[in-house]
């Protein structure tokens, strides 16, 4: 006889009809989704500009930056992951909780600010790549335009071809041919380093402290976009959610069965969020671990995956470019030439292809993450949006679509808002590194308070009898070890580069 009320056994098999995710490697690839996707919103700038020009200027100097980046931002992110799988909510419910919504409001204001002055970064990067490509290689100049117009010109067709396909639902063929693209200019990269790679002796850099005059923009900028800014976690918890797969997806009819308590961003505590795993049937808790084991796998991968490739830019530019300015509109054409004056002028169109599947996949992750960055913020702000959340037509009635505060309408909205002030910045600051740099810093300056945030909710939420979702003891002691060190050196940074500035600005 079963020992199960009948309450359970109903539960269990209503459950029951949930299909488990296959681990194979071959299902695995084809299951990943959110982790290389927050890989790619990465490899545009940071390591397509940002490391060929820190190797170019400085040459092997800056190598510790990288491992720096990617070792203390790891649980940055991870957490953000983890709390998504854990709850079936994005971490900007659980920033919603706090007292007068203020981390909301903190993340509202610089999403907008990096909506336009980030997002012009990313859509120059990619534009660089478009005005080498029809300028030098294919001889094809626009009449009448000079060269900053002609840069700005092309920034504006990939903003507006991107936001097209964003608001026509078409993604998923751009997805896969950024994919095979993205996989040609990593083969490629391997290629050209397996030729001519760098003295092993170099490599002492990667463990050498070295900050070389001039360089601090730089560093802050490797700090900031490596693997990518770490308030693209809060982009990545959205499309986990969205994906609704795992607790994203089971999370109502849990709420329904009596299992999750009900969550109001108006009217809950923190502890609502907390879905105790124990009381959850057998079947689905395996169905919520597999799709949380998926996350990671994909999330860990895209993490390796990036750390190799910005070295190996890196360690191509010291050796290939060093010493060289890397700057103006022509900067792709000086990266490109690593692979000419390598391997042979048919590289070039190779590592193009390659380049602008990279550069054109961030500048479109983008433009979808931060509208929806945004239009979350103001469904935990607004009840009027809360009332009419959902980013997609079929989660929406046609009133709620007509309605302009609803948050699709916010999302679509904040989209547009994007692309007009980044193509307005390009057009007016026509300087490719410049932007690119200042862009990565921008996000550097705002990555310890959504650090702490994802730490602070992961472990506080997430209920730690919880052997699934809660993070084990050395996650929580390197966490916030790990934010230690990365708030230092934002402290550090700030201090020794921003102040003197600042100070002699006003005359100091």
């Amino acid at each position: 006889m079963s020992n199960e009320s009948p309450e359970v056994a109903s539960s269990d098999k209503n459950f029951n009809s949930l299909e488990l995710p296959s681990m194979t490697p071959a299902n695995l690839i084809r299951q990943f989704g959110p982790g290389m996707i927050l890989m790619m919103t990465g490899i545009g700038t940071s390591h397509l500009v940002t490391a060929p020009v820190a190797g170019g200027r400085f040459g092997y100097a800056l190598l510790w930056c990288i491992p720096i980046a990617y070792i203390f931002k790891y649980y940055g992110f991870e957490m953000a992951f983890r709390f998504t799988h854990a709850t079936g909510r994005s971490m900007l419910d659980a920033y919603a909780t706090a007292w007068k919504k203020i981390p909301v409001w903190y993340v509202l204001i610089t999403t907008i600010i990096q909506s336009g002055i980030g997002q012009a970064g990313r859509l120059i990067a990619a534009a660089a790549v478009l005005f080498y490509l029809f300028r030098e290689f294919f001889g094809v100049d626009i009449p009448g335009l000079g060269d900053d117009l002609e840069l700005g010109f092309y920034g504006l067709i990939i903003g507006i071809s991107s936001v097209w396909i964003l608001l026509n639902g078409k993604y998923e063929a751009v997805e896969l041919v950024t994919k095979v693209a993205a996989g040609i200019l990593l083969i490629c990269s391997l290629g050209v380093y397996v030729v001519s790679p760098a003295p092993v002796s170099e490599f002492v850099h990667f463990f050498q402290l070295d900050t070389p005059e001039g360089s601090w923009l730089i560093i802050a900028s490797f700090l900031g976009l490596l693997p990518t800014g770490i308030d693209v976690s809060l982009q990545a918890s959205e499309w986990g959610k969205a994906k609704k797969v795992g607790m994203g997806r089971i999370r109502q009819q849990l709420e329904d069965e009596g299992i999750a308590p009900r969550f109001n961003a108006f009217s809950s505590a923190k502890e609502d969020l907390s879905i105790h795993t124990k009381l959850m049937p057998p079947h689905a808790l395996e169905y919520c671990r597999r799709w949380f084991k998926i996350g990671l796998i994909d999330f860990r991968a895209g993490h390796v995956i990036s750390f190799f490739l910005v070295c190996i830019f890196l360690l191509l530019a010291a050796v290939w470019m060093f010493p060289s300015e890397v700057q103006g509109n022509a900067v792709m054409g000086e990266i490109a030439r690593i692979f000419t004056d390598s391997v042979g002028p048919g590289m070039m169109i190779v590592f193009l292809v390659g380049a602008m599947a990279a550069t054109y996949s961030t500048a479109f992750n983008y433009f979808d993450g931060w509208p929806r960055v945004v239009g979350a913020c103001c469904r935990n702000l607004f009840k009027a949006t809360a009332n009419r959340s959902g980013t997609t037509k079929e989660e929406l009635s046609s009133e709620d679509l007509s309605c302009w505060y609803s948050e699709y309408n916010i999302y679509r909205l904040s989209m547009v808002f994007s692309l007009i002030t980044s193509a307005t910045f390009i057009l007016f600051v026509p300087r490719p590194v410049f932007l690119v740099l200042v862009a990565s810093a921008l996000a550097y300056f705002v990555a310890p308070v959504i650090f702490f945030l994802n730490l602070y909710y992961c472990f506080t939420v997430i209920p730690k009898d919880d052997k699934t979702f809660y993070p084990s003891a050395f996650a929580k002691w390197f966490g916030w070890f790990s934010l230690i060190v990365f708030t230092g050196l934002s402290l550090v940074l700030i201090w020794q580069q921003l102040i003197p500035r600042v100070v002699a600005f006003f005359g100091g």
